[in-house]
């Protein structure tokens, strides 16, 4: 804005004016009664300039206590500061911090307004909120004794700062007199995540109407930290564990997610590698859940993820609020969250269901943190693939083995083939039969399969919970944990945006050209199985395979796609190492021609098997009779 000045000529006009008036007022000396109208005139216009600078700049007064039973006086009370008897009326905030954390708790609601972490930053370099800028919200719901519902985060705290110990204490109290009041108590111990939260009450027996439902209400809507948001939101959950030890967790994907649940021991709002969790010592008995999702496509405008709701009613004892509770706002870290292993905090990591979880976290994520201890982050992930690929060549060869014998077979098969190929029943007994004398198994090519699973699916999920590798750099990428853009566009494509994104990721490229390369060295094998009824197209698959992780890992983790980039090289030399040094296909061979001159028994299962098709063939030869 432009400063005004004062120039000469505008000096001059304001001495002759004042001079003007000074010879007015001795020519025309005003009567009394002019002086008493003059005076009442000249109060109203100090009252208006008043309150026009009141309005201006408003200033928030305390009030003195007022009487709780006095209806009359809260209803006032109420209209003019919009709470309910309560004489801390100073607008503020209060500091929490030490080594890891900084919160921000206003006067206002006594609730938490802005939680960051201090030693973590977002993609684009930003501090990590959990709370900012009103994105939370956290209040109680009570109904008074002359039936008034009222909400705590309409209320205004007193701060009091101390410490026990090494731990900060801050005590915010709504009060309606120096021995009645409502408290939110925080304790902040050093470098922790933690923080004690205390709800009490003193003195308001028979003020808040115990007979109604007192309901704690704690809102947030999740910040968005990752490059990628819809990855991020892919791992952004509502969670919680049972009394019993059970974990659940709201809808991921879908728009909308409601759930009400009994004997809620914590409230995880998980934020991908960053969580706010709300638990209990003595667990909430119900609480109402809800998470509304906002990602509809991958933008770099988008802020937000979910909007979490969580509504759960809290018990009077002996007509006063007492409930011990604890925030934590960190990341996402099992190192950490082990820490709290009486609270449970680290079932809030999502390693996987059954089994693949118990691998995930028990033996994987460990050791990946053993390696990544003394090895650059991208180094780690290639040592652990290469002695996970060792630890798995028994089945791998135990697979390539059985591929091996089909190989062998293929002429008589396709012999076999030919012979009945208007009789698919008689061709199909002739094969199990071909199969039981040379002692081969179409299904044991698979069965080595089905047992990598486990390990698969646990590295599936290991790579996106991993908070280690967040942020850490490797060869172009500039974090394993997201994607590893080299080519970026900045227009919508439909269609193209919505499933590969707006960006190319090399790590997928190189994974789908070594996954075709092992798909054609293995599927080229046992393309035979093809003309089998029933079998899978293996050249369908062969090319789907690839394409599938060309696409849909685009915007998953670099780090996960370095795994199986690394993994599919590994297992293509393990595999012509095995053919071209360890078996030998004459053997082979002469091994299966021995087997055909052993008399076979027939197990149950092939029993039951070959007596059916015969049935079925003579009940076939019936019908054409």
């Amino acid at each position: 804005m432009e400063e005004k000045k004062l120039d000469i000529n505008s000096i001059i006009g304001f001495v002759l004016i004042f001079g003007i008036l000074i010879f007015m007022f001795y020519r025309n000396q005003p009567t009394p009664e002019e002086l008493e109208a003059q005076k009442v005139e000249q109060d109203k216009i100090e009252a208006a300039v008043k309150q026009e600078e009141e309005e201006k700049n408003p200033q928030i007064e305390t009030p003195a206590p007022i009487n709780l039973q006095d209806s009359t006086a809260v209803a006032d009370y109420k209209n003019t500061v919009g709470a309910f008897g309560f004489t801390s009326t100073t607008e503020g905030t209060t500091k929490l911090e030490n080594e890891v954390l900084y919160l921000e708790v206003s006067n206002k609601g006594g609730q938490i307004i802005e939680a960051k972490m201090k030693n973590f930053v977002t993609y684009d370099s930003v501090p990590v909120y959990m709370v900012k800028d009103g994105n939370a919200n956290f209040g109680i719901n009570f109904t008074t004794s002359d039936n008034r519902v009222l909400n705590t985060a309409d209320l205004f705290f007193e701060p009091a700062l101390s410490t026990s110990g090494d731990n900060k204490v801050l005590s915010m109290k709504a009060k309606v007199a120096e021995n009645q009041f409502l408290e939110y108590r925080y304790e902040m111990k050093p470098n922790d995540y933690l923080l004690d939260f205390t709800i009490r009450s003193q003195g308001l027996n028979g003020v808040i109407n115990a007979s109604r439902p007192i309901d704690m209400q704690w809102d947030l809507k999740g910040i968005r930290h990752g490059k990628s948001v819809k990855y991020e939101n892919r791992y952004t959950r509502l969670t919680y564990n049972h009394e019993d030890g059970k974990i659940s967790k709201l809808s991921e994907s879908s728009e909308s997610d409601e759930e009400t649940e009994e004997n809620i021991k914590w409230l995880s709002y998980r934020q991908h590698f960053f969580s706010s969790i709300l638990t209990s010592d003595s667990h909430f008995k119900t609480a109402e859940l809800s998470s509304q999702n906002l990602v509809e496509e991958e933008s770099k405008e988008t802020k937000f993820t979910k909007i979490y709701k969580t509504k759960a009613p809290l018990e009077l004892q002996g007509g006063e609020l007492s409930q011990n509770m604890h925030w934590y706002y960190g990341p996402t870290d099992v190192k950490i969250l082990e820490r709290y292993e009486n609270l449970g905090l680290a079932d809030s990591i999502p390693f996987g269901w059954g089994i693949f979880g118990w691998i995930n976290r028990y033996i994987f994520t460990p050791f990946y943190n053993f390696l990544s201890s003394f090895l650059p982050f991208g180094i780690a992930i290639i040592v652990m693939t290469i002695l996970v690929r060792l630890a798995l060549s028994p089945v791998t060869y135990k697979s390539y083995l059985s591929q091996a014998k089909m190989k062998v077979l293929k002429p008589e098969i396709t012999e076999l083939n030919e012979k009945f190929k208007d009789n698919a029943m008689k061709k199909q007994q002739e094969t199990m039969k071909l199969y039981n004398k040379a002692g081969v198994s179409p299904m044991s090519g698979c069965i080595p399969a089905l047992l990598q699973l486990p390990i698969f699916y646990a590295l599936f999920m290991f790579f996106p919970t991993s908070f280690a590798l967040r942020q850490k750099s490797f060869l172009w990428a500039e974090d394993l944990a997201s994607y590893d853009s080299i080519f970026e566009w900045t227009n919508h494509i439909p269609v193209i945006s919505s499933f590969y994104g707006n960006h190319v990721s090399l790590f997928p490229i190189l994974a789908s050209i070594a996954i075709f390369f092992y798909m054609t060295l293995t599927t080229g094998q046992t393309m035979q199985m093809q003309q089998q009824p029933g079998m899978p197209n293996m050249k369908f698959i062969m090319y789907l395979s690839p394409l599938i992780m060309l696409i849909f890992f685009n915007n998953y983790a670099s780090g996960l796609s370095l795994y199986y980039f690394v993994s599919n090289l590994i297992t293509i030399f393990i595999m012509l190492a095995i053919k071209n040094y360890i078996l030998d296909e004459d053997k082979i061979h002469a091994q299966i021609q021995e087997n055909k001159k052993k008399p076979k028994k027939e197990n149950k299962f092939q029993k039951k098997m070959r007596e059916m098709m015969e049935q079925a063939e003579e009940q076939k030869k019936s019908g054409r009779r």
